[in-house]
């Protein structure tokens, strides 16, 4: 499978890389923060997942959909609609499009698969900069 392109916000990538700092085994991550396309907040496609948004997704192999936001794991604190971005998921889900998909490594050596069916909310797009 062709890996998607990505575009990440340059607050996002300062904030995320900071965070990586503390956390060296998320190396699927920062793997695609190099390899993503860097823009700043007020230039964000309003179809891209970026942090603190809500987006409606699905695994094609079980063909179950979820809607969650994507947080910073300091902000999951057990609520159930969040999904941090070091869980496999989350780091899966920043930077893409609508209509991307993209094999993830998940728990347990399993691949995980995820496709994005709409950016429910955006920050950027709501005007929301400096969130």
């Amino acid at each position: 499978m062709k890996q998607p392109h990505l575009v990440i916000s340059s607050l996002d990538l300062d904030r995320i890389e900071q965070l990586l700092g503390n956390h060296p085994q998320h190396l699927a991550l920062q793997e695609e923060l190099d390899r993503a396309e860097m823009r700043e907040p007020a230039d964000m496609p309003p179809d891209v997942v970026t942090m603190n948004s809500t987006v409606r997704f699905k695994m094609p192999s079980s063909g179950n959909e979820f809607c969650l936001t994507l947080v910073y794991p300091k902000d999951v604190q057990g609520d159930e609609s969040k999904i941090s971005v070091l869980a496999p998921v989350g780091s899966a889900l920043l930077g893409l499009k609508v209509g991307d998909s993209i094999a993830w490594p998940g728990p347990a050596g399993r691949t995980i698969e995820v496709e994005i069916l709409e950016v429910v909310y955006q920050p950027e797009r709501a005007g929301e900069l400096h969130r």
